[in-house]
């Protein structure tokens, strides 16, 4: 009996001491833990925006979409483009049109293969502060944590997330020119398509695509800033074609991937607040452009909703025309925009307004006030640098109308080969 006693007392000191011994190794990568944690939270590592898209609030406008009612127990799965490459990756998350906090009870990313399917073996579990799942609050944002991820300039990976509670209406991007995809019950992990039964032509809570580990960081991302041209309106869907796509891609042939990310918002103004194309330029620009991580250079093309949208000149907006505006009230806007950018050390290429005769948009009123929009940016000396993107467009037999090879059909927004010309009239070295 005392033999046994003896032996057990024995046993249990060693075990207490191989315990204690234990402790410090587990405590000191629980520490890791926590500062890698930490320091990602406070921004030390060097992130760059792959892809990005402008929060709208939830609107149906010009068809039926997934915003409106939101989700319940559905799995939404997404596919963007990034403009530059690394090894890690994390996603941005909004809510900040929503009236309740949104609840995302999971989320993955994959490399995409095609469609609403993706390559074996790629898909990573995403958490937030550790967690799996995330409460954002109304109004909010979140960002996951930076997960081992590979991947290239102009590579497309695909966002998956898993909405199981009731939503209510969704925070989303309008005019997507892509394909989003929706599942009834939780998909997060399935390779293939089969379950995804649903479309949208629209991007849900996803607002940012971020990467980390590749080139040596630099403070060199460009934001292309601007309404449906910038954000690709007229472009073949699913082809990544709009001009900020595009000028990633000449940013690649020439041996310097960079970060270009998109904030364009298909109807949106430099002055006027609206429902279906969000707040007006002057006010989002601190939230879309300048919370972006590394920016460099934004390249802003507004203005062209604020005249042709005002007044009587035209019927066609959703809740009918804005005010009034006129050419001395949109370049103290454009002055505005310089001036954010200028107070965070961004430069700012200010983009002349294409070429819109032939559009609902055109009279000789409107033209006025658009010739001298662009005099102004031309030869104000206010703007870094200018792109003249009305004189790359324009038809030479008349210059207040775009080039027909240039046109998506109505008057306004380039095709693909117009978007192309659009990249192609930027310099690179100034950016």
């Amino acid at each position: 009996m005392g033999s046994t006693t003896s032996l057990r007392r024995t046993g249990v000191a060693l075990l207490s001491a191989a315990v204690l011994a234990a402790l410090p190794v587990v405590a000191r990568r629980t520490d890791r833990v926590r500062r890698r944690v930490a320091a990602e939270q406070r921004g030390r590592t060097a992130w760059q925006g792959g892809w990005a898209a402008s929060p709208q609030a939830p609107i149906a406008p010009f068809g039926p979409n997934w915003s409106e009612q939101g989700f319940a127990d559905h799995t939404v799965r997404q596919v963007v483009r990034v403009s530059t490459g690394g090894t890690k990756a994390r996603i941005e998350l909004s809510n900040r049109y929503g009236s309740t906090p949104l609840r995302i009870t999971g989320a993955t990313v994959a490399r995409t293969d095609e469609g609403a399917s993706v390559e074996a073996g790629s898909v990573r579990r995403l958490s937030f502060g550790k967690d799996r799942s995330v409460t954002i609050p109304a109004g909010g944002r979140a960002l996951s944590d930076g997960v081992p991820f590979r991947v290239g300039a102009l590579e497309s990976v695909t966002v998956t997330l898993y909405l199981a509670a009731p939503t209510g209406p969704a925070t989303f991007h309008a005019a997507a020119s892509a394909t989003s995809y929706r599942a009834d019950g939780d998909h997060r992990f399935d390779r293939g398509a089969a379950a995804f039964k649903e479309t949208s032509d629209s991007w849900y809570y996803l607002s940012g695509v971020e990467v980390s580990g590749g080139k040596a960081p630099r403070r060199d991302g460009v934001v292309a800033f601007g309404d449906s041209i910038t954000d690709g309106v007229g472009s073949t869907p699913n082809t990544n074609n709009r001009y900020p796509d595009e000028l990633a891609e000449r940013f690649v042939a020439a041996g310097q991937p960079r970060s270009v990310v998109n904030h364009g918002i298909g109807g949106n103004q430099i002055t006027n607040d609206t429902a279906w194309a969000g707040e007006k330029a002057v006010a989002r620009f601190g939230k879309d452009v300048l919370g972006e991580p590394g920016v460099g250079t934004v390249i802003v093309l507004e203005g062209i909703n604020d005249i042709g949208g005002s007044g009587s000149s035209w019927q066609g907006f959703p809740g009918g025309p804005t005010p009034e505006v006129s050419a001395e009230q949109l370049v103290e806007g454009h002055r505005t925009l310089i001036r954010q950018a200028h107070a965070k050390g961004i430069k700012a290429v200010g983009a002349t307004l294409t070429p819109v005769k032939g559009s609902a948009y055109y009279s000789e009123v409107n033209e006025a006030k658009r010739d001298a929009v662009n005099h102004w940016i031309r030869t104000s000396g206010e703007y870094d640098a200018v792109v003249d993107l009305d004189r790359a467009l324009a038809d030479p037999a008349d210059r207040d109308r775009m080039l027909p090879a240039y046109d998506s059909g109505d008057g306004l927004h380039p095709n693909d080969a117009g978007f192309r010309v659009m990249a192609g009239a930027l310099d690179l070295d100034t950016l």
